[in-house]
């Protein structure tokens, strides 16, 4: 029996997922992307300082990542190296866009998953807000709208939580989770200049001049963010998890980890990160080698040779390819499928022993979920994962915030050289980011992007390997095999987002 659960909502593109189900069980699976752009065709020929304004244009969600891959790139082209508040301002504006990404993946995208809002009816306590906001709920369920409570309903059939206080709760986090997102969009804003789509980011620094009331008025954003996601967010997902334990063991890929680190200490974006770059197989983690990452089309509508490295890339659109399903490419790191995303991240750095701040905090919440670290590859784990990063992170945007100098530049002088080249690699929120950049006549000869969801979403490769999200989808037991909830929390975990993928 073949099932679409598509078009998959609360994502960001368009996305469609076919399932075969046998027995209650999902035996195949498919992730369409059914959308075509072609930003790598159109960046050829333009200015290279284009590059970075425009390939924020990928994405609504996660501008500024691809921003300061493109300028990685861009300097490694160059030969450049940004002054050292120019590589903090890049810190700071990547990293509270982190902030917000999380928050709104969980709140508004995935927690409709699990919060029951027709329960909270049911709630028999005095405190006025929770009483305010549960009459507003009862008198939308009773109004006979066709939509009740939109966003909340209608919804997918299965079991939810059935706790009216945590529903509750959860509704109301929900509602504060958006006001906390602006703190840390206006946090970005300070030094990028706006969101989405910042207009400071360059190579070689940020086109914002540092000042102490500029600071302070950071370090305030970040704090309140911080405080939201230690009361708040922390607590969220460890109520759901209680809730539905069994969402441990669901939805593992069946690949290796990628992730290119996060946060760089240094104005050399190579250097060491806050979250450490690797490779981690079979327990090991091995040096990202961007020589390894290949790119296979057999089932992508395209006509390009497939198996072409980073830097050989070409896109060459075919919609009517005969057994091509998505217009997602499948990239590969040294023939392997990979996943990237916050899991990730996480396990590679904890793996690398790079960060004790996140081993700690690691070891706490698996140790009180009653799980070992390897199980945060899964649905509730990607969930944890993106907390425990966004505690980290903003952690240490405070402490480099204080790192800025008053009377030096943020941005580096340069001039584009004729000709180049450039590999940029950050992790946007949902992993693994690359950009590769080659120049001709001062101008963009080649332009590749190889993003998370392209790795995540992946269709199956020349070998015939399905993608992180295809394997994470087998043998997951459905309920109602016409709309399984249980599928839908899978790609949910994964933020999928098909306008970065289909670039």
């Amino acid at each position: 029996m073949k099932v679409k659960i598509g078009p998959v909502t609360r994502i960001e593109g368009h996305l469609n997922v076919e399932t075969t189900i046998e027995n209650n069980l999902v035996t195949d699976a498919h992730c369409e992307g059914e959308m075509f752009r072609g930003f790598e065709a159109f960046l050829k020929g333009r200015d290279p300082l284009d590059a970075q304004q425009i390939t924020q244009r990928i994405c609504g969600v996660c501008p500024y990542a691809h921003a300061i891959a493109s300028s990685y790139a861009q300097e490694m082209a160059y030969n450049l190296e940004p002054t050292p508040n120019g590589r903090i301002l890049h810190n700071l504006i990547q990293g509270a866009n982190h902030l917000y990404d999380y928050l709104l993946h969980f709140y508004q995208l995935c927690a409709l998953d699990f919060v029951d809002v027709t329960a909270i009816a049911a709630y028999k306590g005095r405190d006025p807000s929770m009483v305010q906001l549960r009459d507003w709920v009862k008198g939308e369920l009773a109004s006979g709208k066709a939509f009740p409570a939109a966003p909340f309903l209608p919804r997918l059939a299965g079991r939810y939580i059935d706790d009216p206080e945590i529903n509750l709760q959860a509704l109301k986090n929900y509602l504060d989770a958006m006001e906390i997102q602006k703190k840390a969009n206006r946090a970005s804003a300070i030094f990028g200049g706006k969101f989405p789509h910042a207009t400071g980011i360059f190579p070689g620094g940020c086109t914002q001049k540092v000042s102490i009331d500029l600071i302070i008025s950071y370090q305030s954003l970040i704090k309140e963010t911080i405080d939201f996601y230690k009361l708040k967010y922390i607590p969220d997902v460890l109520a759901v998890a209680a809730g539905f334990p069994e969402y441990w063991n669901i939805g593992r890929s069946q690949g290796d980890f990628l992730s290119y680190g996060l946060l760089p200490f240094s104005p050399n974006p190579q250097s060491q990160r806050l979250l450490a770059a690797g490779v981690l197989s079979d327990g090991r983690v091995e040096t990202v080698n961007f020589e390894k990452i290949m790119e296979d089309v057999k089932y992508s509508r395209y006509s390009s040779p497939s198996g072409l490295k980073v830097r050989e890339g070409k896109l060459i659109p075919d919609p009517h390819k005969k057994s091509a399903y998505s217009w997602i490419k499948a990239p590969r790191y040294d023939g392997r499928m990979v996943e990237v995303g916050p899991a990730a991240r996480v396990l590679v750095d904890y793996s690398s022993n790079n960060n004790q701040r996140l081993r700690e905090l690691v070891d706490r919440y698996a140790g009180l979920a009653g799980i070992q670290p390897m199980q945060l590859n899964s649905v509730l784990g990607r969930h944890l994962c993106r907390a425990l990063c966004g505690l980290v992170i903003g952690e240490f945007l405070l402490q480099e915030s204080e790192r800025l100098d008053l009377g030096s530049s943020s941005m580096a002088k340069f001039e584009v050289p004729a000709t180049g080249e450039g590999f940029g690699a950050t992790e946007a929120s949902r992993g693994a980011l690359l950009h590769y950049i080659r120049l001709k006549d001062h101008k963009i000869e080649k332009y590749e992007c190889v993003v998370p969801t392209t790795w995540n979403c992946s269709p199956r490769d020349d070998n015939d390997q399905p993608g992180a999200m295809e394997t994470a989808l087998l043998s997951t037991r459905v309920e109602n095999p016409e709309e399984q909830i249980e599928s839908v929390r899978i790609v949910h975990s994964f933020d999928p987002c098909l306008a970065c993928a289909v670039h």
